[in-house]
């Protein structure tokens, strides 16, 4: 019998270019063969994802974006069945402690200020993708 692991799924949303591809770099370099697709804002991902077959299994999500920020796509998700056990990931340079506590009370599993080193970046990345939820936020 061959079991072939299952292929993980990102879907990052950020209106940043240069955010989505530093991302895309980093989890590149913790591996190469999880598939990361990406929206500019929240409209444009919920229509990604009611669109795609393969639900994501984790949504990297910055909070600041135009036509319908992080936390409006956020409530939405948690709030529609087919996209409510996705996990969220609060992806965002904002340091205020409301943000933090708000999203986590809206239902995302982490938060994570956008690191200033590369090297920060992948390792909060990897902490998510092995749920060492207590790691994630310790290279802000």
């Amino acid at each position: 019998m061959n079991l072939t692991p299952v292929q993980k799924t990102l879907l990052i949303v950020d209106d940043d270019p240069d955010d989505i591809q530093l991302f895309c770099e980093a989890l590149a370099e913790i591996n190469e063969t999880i598939h990361c697709f990406s929206a500019t804002n929240g409209e444009e991902a919920l229509q990604l994802l009611k669109a795609t077959i393969v639900k994501p299994d984790f949504i990297f999500l910055d909070l600041n974006m135009p036509r319908m920020n992080g936390k409006q796509l956020l409530v939405q998700l948690k709030s529609d069945p087919q996209f409510a056990s996705i996990l969220v990931i609060i992806y965002s340079t904002s340091k205020i402690k409301q943000d933090v506590e708000d999203s986590l009370r809206m239902g995302a599993v982490a938060f994570i200020t956008k690191p200033n080193k590369f090297e920060y970046l992948v390792e909060a990345i990897s902490h998510v993708l092995t749920g060492e939820w207590a790691l994630v936020n310790s290279f802000s």
